[in-house]
């Protein structure tokens, strides 16, 4: 199998550089394209300081040349200065924020696959019982209720009145700090894992293979085990960009629980016209989108022989 992984690998990177040059051409084009610009500040600049500052950054010229300024810095790794944050470059900036985004989503992914995976099993094997119907209820409350709502009732709930946990802020990633942002942002996660492993489990258990290992008797553990091999394969699909999602920030839940993660620097950039932070934070996603689904290509050979046979 090893001998096919590499150019499997070298395959799919190779693929992912056209979707990659379509991100940044498109979010090259359409930053530039949005009203107003990093320099317009409630008091106007002097026009002279204006012009100087324009073409210090290189924003005087044509975007044409921009566009192929950026994109060759891009290729040696140079995400450009910053231009609402001076003295740092969008890869400092990235740098602080990342160590927090994916500290928050690495737990939120974990809470969700345990929560999720289990829920759904239990929920798949009480099929049609009130274990089933509680599990769909919540499951429906939790992927129905946008985090920008969840997230001020845990800080009213668990913060201002029972006093257990801190509102916001991070203080060096301090357990605390963390619970509130991390259940909410695994709660959607973990109601659609649920979804998933409930179907596929039913799914695979309705198969003849299934049948007849029940039939010979085998003991439920190992028939257990055979379904949740099969039932993996649409969670590990669902896996990959929600991994990609988590580990590289949240907007709505940095924002309110005041996080200094990137999706709260992606937010500060939009706001401030900060051309390079966004597309800096686009790219870093974009990245992290590639490099996941190619995991999952990877973890669907792992699962599925089909898969790594084809």
């Amino acid at each position: 199998m090893t001998d096919a992984v590499i150019p499997f690998v070298l395959r799919r990177l190779v693929q992912a550089v056209p979707t990659l040059f379509l991100v940044v051409t498109l979010s090259f084009v359409l930053v530039r394209l949005a009203p107003g610009g990093p320099f317009d500040l409630e008091r106007p600049l002097a026009p002279s300081a204006m012009e100087n500052l324009r073409r210090v950054y290189g924003l005087d010229q044509p975007l044409p040349v921009q566009y192929a300024r950026y994109l060759g810095a891009l290729l040696t790794g140079d995400l450009g200065p910053s231009f609402s944050v001076r003295d740092l470059s969008v890869a400092e900036l990235l740098g602080r924020g990342l160590p927090v985004s994916m500290t928050l989503g690495a737990l939120a992914l974990l809470a969700a696959l345990v929560l999720g995976a289990g829920l759904g099993g239990l929920a798949a094997a009480a099929k049609g019982r009130p274990l089933d119907h509680a599990v769909t209820a919540l499951r429906t409350v939790a992927l129905t209720v946008p985090g920008f709502v969840v997230a001020p009732l845990l800080q009213i709930a668990f913060g201002l009145s029972l006093r257990w946990l801190p509102v916001g802020g991070w203080e060096g990633g301090a357990p605390a700090h963390l619970v509130l942002p991390v259940v909410t942002l695994a709660l959607p996660q973990a109601a659609a894992i649920a979804q998933l492993t409930r179907n596929a489990l039913l799914e695979v258990l309705a198969t003849q293979p299934m049948r007849t290992l029940r039939a010979l008797g085998l003991p439920r553990r190992v028939i257990a085990l055979h379904a949740l091999r099969g039932a993996a394969l649409p969670v590990i699909s669902y896996l990959g960009p929600t991994a990609a999602g988590l580990l590289t920030g949240s907007v709505v839940v940095e924002t309110i629980f005041g996080l200094p993660g990137i999706g709260r620097a992606f937010v500060d950039g939009a706001l401030n016209r900060d051309y390079t932070l966004v597309m800096g934070t686009v790219v870093l996603v974009a990245v992290f989108v590639v490099a996941f689904n190619l995991l999952v290509d990877l973890a669907y050979a792992l699962v599925d022989p089909r898969v790594r046979h084809a």
